[in-house]
């Protein structure tokens, strides 16, 4: 069923952080049927459901009728420190495979590599012209969520915040989709993208995921789950992951329900041996929320429930291994 403009923006407003700017998405979605969005990959380390919140993210839009593009930003780690160009571009390979075993239609997405069109001598002329007009301060600051060892900067990270504008413009992006840590990037290239004669991209901000031991999640602080985890390993760290009863601000089993199992379930079971009750049935998070926070629900039957869902989310990846 064809969705109508208010339909699409609720899907695309959900479980983000912001919009920058809902109304400059109506206006997208009045003047386009499909408009083009996009999450760039940096290939290192791990993927682990931190980024999946963007694929997440790229989903909804999809189902909103947008087009979808992965960039798989071998050039970008490369100067971000991440690696060889042969060891990210292999990485990048992978990344693409799970990408797809997560969801995304391998027919209906368009996957990119950055070498493929970073090297051409027309994408450097534009860098170079952008950085006439970026100071050293703002391109630091852009990179202080995202770069490697920022108090001591390299030069080619501060190149990293500009290509990635320029990504958003060469690639014909209408909507660019991150996580708040690409905030001060995607905000950089709304300011200078006009000046080159490029359109301010539409810029959607998904939450930074907390780790299992409160902490931001990140590949550094090894607190996540990896998509490629066994699920033995999935069933040990939600074990081992701060879960405290009737806690709902900062409790990083109810965020994998949130983000991670509601979009994908339209109704979960929290499972209870009979003389505890019985089996639970709920159809949103909100309800999943409510009973966990009045005491309904036990952390540790919380806990083993998360794992099921999550490991059959995961099973797919596993396959590739």
């Amino acid at each position: 069923m064809d969705m109508d403009i208010d339909e699409k923006i609720n899907l695309v407003r959900k479980n983000t952080d912001e919009i920058v700017t809902e109304d400059g998405l109506r206006e997208l979605f009045e003047k386009k049927s499909n408009p083009k969005a996009y999450v760039g990959y940096e290939p290192s380390g791990k993927i682990h459901m931190g980024h999946v919140m963007t694929v997440n993210k790229l989903l909804d839009l999809q189902k909103a009728g947008c087009e979808i593009t992965i960039l798989l930003a071998d050039v970008h780690a490369h100067l971000n420190k991440k690696g060889t160009m042969e060891e990210v571009r292999k990485t990048a390979d992978f990344n693409k495979q799970c990408f797809i075993a997560l969801g995304l239609s391998e027919e209906k997405t368009r996957f990119v590599y950055g070498s493929d069109y970073q090297l051409d001598p027309d994408y450097m002329l534009k860098v170079l012209q952008m950085a006439k007009s970026v100071t050293l301060n703002r391109a630091t600051r852009s990179m202080d969520e995202v770069g490697r060892a920022m108090d001591n900067p390299m030069v080619s990270q501060l190149i990293y915040p500009i290509m990635q504008s320029l990504d958003i413009a060469l690639l014909g992006i209408d909507i660019a989709v991150g996580g708040t840590d690409q905030r001060k990037i995607h905000m950089l290239a709304r300011e200078h993208l006009p000046e080159l004669g490029f359109p301010a991209p539409v810029c959607v901000h998904t939450p930074i995921l907390m780790g299992f031991d409160g902490n931001k999640m990140s590949s550094s602080n090894d607190n996540f789950i990896s998509v490629d985890d066994s699920a033995e390993d999935v069933s040990k760290k939600l074990k081992k992951a701060y879960c405290q009863q009737g806690d709902i601000e900062n409790n990083p089993v109810l965020e994998l329900f949130k983000y991670h199992i509601f979009p994908r379930y339209e109704k979960i079971v929290i499972e209870k041996p009979e003389k505890f009750g019985g089996n639970e049935y709920y159809e949103s998070y909100e309800e999943l929320e409510t009973a966990f926070e009045s005491g309904k629900v036990h952390p540790l039957d919380l806990k083993n429930s998360a794992a099921k869902y999550m490991n059959e989310i995961l099973d797919p990846v596993r396959a590739l291994l």
